[in-house]
């Protein structure tokens, strides 16, 4: 399976396995009437129309530059990422609200933990196997839509677990009132995870540079060609477009270098920039070091 098929794939399992979850916590949280088990469809409603951006985002960035998107279609998978934070915070505070006013007007009743653990006990499972995989695929192809819908599915997993926890304990002790805390305290840790996504891709969106350690694995690899003629490295530039990285260097070199010997070593960095970074467009412009009073004029 090819890179792109695999991402296809990847997104679309997404979107098949929290279809079943949605409805199978909807129907068990209905059924119950625990508010932390509906909070958690919520959830993976959230999920399943993150996942379907992803699909999406997925299909448009894999297409190839054209006359309207000259620089490609990357920035596709940024927005998505962005829009799925912005998901992902917007369940948290729906959650925290639902928990709250059942909390405050006293309205808690028991409930029948059993097929609520049993539920969770399945969305756990089902998303550590699902999310793993698209963690891989995310790796492999640099994806940022697709480590978003990963680390989605990922706080699910923490969520469905606590929530879990908390019907055990309602199950063990007769205390409902376990029910809408757990369902906050959920909600928090999701609302932190949103918050962390919608930050970084809007940081892509922005165009902001690339984090500090890529950076500085750019600078190491510049001071090696010290020693080859590379005087001076200024007006260095730095982005993320969805999978890919852009870069724009400029280089002095001395003035006696031929521009042969220039675009050898040109070359070179792009190649250990890309072994170091990934897929990353370079674009490197040399400049000549003069002397001369003139050429300083």
């Amino acid at each position: 399976m090819d890179l792109i098929k695999e991402k296809k794939f990847s997104a679309g399992l997404s979107i098949t396995s929290n279809t079943i979850i949605i409805i199978l916590k909807f129907i068990v949280g209905i059924i119950t009437g625990s508010i932390s088990i509906i909070s958690e469809a919520i959830h993976s409603l959230s999920d399943v129309l993150a996942s379907i951006l992803t699909f999406f985002a997925v299909m448009r960035s894999s297409e190839p530059a054209d006359a309207g998107h000259q620089f490609g279609h990357g920035k596709y998978e940024d927005m998505s990422g962005f829009i799925e934070g912005g998901l992902i915070i917007f369940a948290a505070i729906f959650i925290i609200f639902e928990a709250c006013k059942k909390l405050f007007a006293g309205d808690i009743e028991d409930i029948n933990s059993t097929p609520g653990i049993l539920v969770m006990l399945f969305s756990v499972v089902a998303n550590y196997l699902v999310s793993t995989y698209l963690f891989y695929v995310a790796k492999k192809s640099n994806s940022v839509s697709l480590y978003a819908d990963a680390q989605h599915l990922r706080t699910d997993i923490y969520s469905s677990f606590g929530v879990m926890a908390g019907l055990v304990l309602i199950k063990l002790t007769g205390y409902a009132i376990f029910d809408p805390l757990i369902a906050m305290l959920v909600a928090f840790f999701i609302l932190k995870t949103g918050y962390s996504i919608s930050r970084e891709t809007l940081n892509n969106l922005l165009d902001g540079a690339l984090p500090k350690e890529d950076l500085e694995k750019i600078d190491g690899i510049l001071k090696e060609f010290t020693k080859r003629g590379v005087l001076e490295c200024k007006n260095l530039k730095s982005r993320r477009v969805g999978a890919e990285k852009d870069l724009e260097i400029t280089l002095i070199f001395p003035e006696t270098m031929t521009l042969l010997e220039c675009h050898k070593i040109c070359d070179e960095i792009e190649d250990m920039i890309e072994d170091q970074l990934g897929k990353t467009d370079i674009l490197i412009h040399p400049e000549p070091y003069c002397s001369h009073n003139r050429c300083r004029k």
